[in-house]
């Protein structure tokens, strides 16, 4: 089962410093038929404006996971990290039994454009923790890059889920083929246009997959996508 979403009928909210797409309620947007698709609780796709953010607010029992798209974020925690998130780079915290955080827009002129999911964890009250990394995905390399899995992966950042987190970016024509370790899977398409399975995906677009053996992707433009497989 692939059941495509269409970017313009997620939930957008203008908040001025904050332009935000949540592809599932959160904040004051509650749809009780829309919770989460699995594992996976939130996906937020938003734009920061220039020296605006997240202040400091608490955070309990997920496993929160940003990556840039395009900018820079400082994120600051109670555990004593202050660090420049950049564009590329992915960012694990893990909630825990409670933590502590601001993500913060620190440029004069420019907005941060970036990706924040939640995924449930498999065990409450853990010890919170945080890291942070770097990954070369390189446009038209043609395969997915594992950023985020359960501990599993080598070279990744670990979630306590039996999830895992791949990004692509393909040139048109490029075509790659995943099967998924869970039964749940979610595609998002950053940028570009391709065909999931068949299914015609355009910029902003999602997809929530269920009990597909298979997921041959096929870029129609040059795109950018996100990858989760999900218990």
């Amino acid at each position: 089962m692939i059941n495509v979403i269409p970017s313009n009928e997620r939930h957008f909210a203008d908040h001025g410093w904050l332009k935000t797409h949540w592809h599932f309620s959160f904040g004051d947007y509650h749809d009780p038929k829309n919770l989460h698709w699995s594992a996976l609780r939130v996906f937020n796709d938003d734009i920061v404006a220039a020296q605006t953010g997240f202040d400091t607010h608490p955070h309990r029992d997920m496993e929160i996971v940003t990556y840039v798209i395009d900018g820079t974020l400082t994120h600051s925690d109670s555990l004593g990290h202050t660090q420049e998130l950049r564009t590329g780079e992915v960012q694990v915290m893990s909630a825990g039994k409670g933590i502590l955080h601001s993500e913060r827009n620190a440029d004069p002129a420019k907005s941060v454009h970036l990706i924040q999911l939640w995924i449930f964890p498999r065990t409450k009250g853990s010890t919170p923790r945080w890291e942070q990394r770097g990954f070369s995905i390189v446009p038209g390399l043609q395969q997915w890059m594992p950023v985020v899995s359960s501990g599993d992966v080598p070279g990744t950042l670990a979630i306590d889920q039996d999830a895992s987190i791949r990004i692509a970016k393909l040139a048109a024509g490029q075509a790659l083929d995943y099967q998924p370790a869970g039964t749940h899977a979610y595609l998002f398409v950053i940028e570009g246009s391709i065909k999931l399975n068949g299914n015609a995906l355009g910029s902003g677009d999602q997809a929530r997959i269920a009990d597909e053996a298979n997921l041959r992707v096929v870029a129609d433009s040059e795109a950018h996508l996100m990858l989760l497989d999900l218990p």
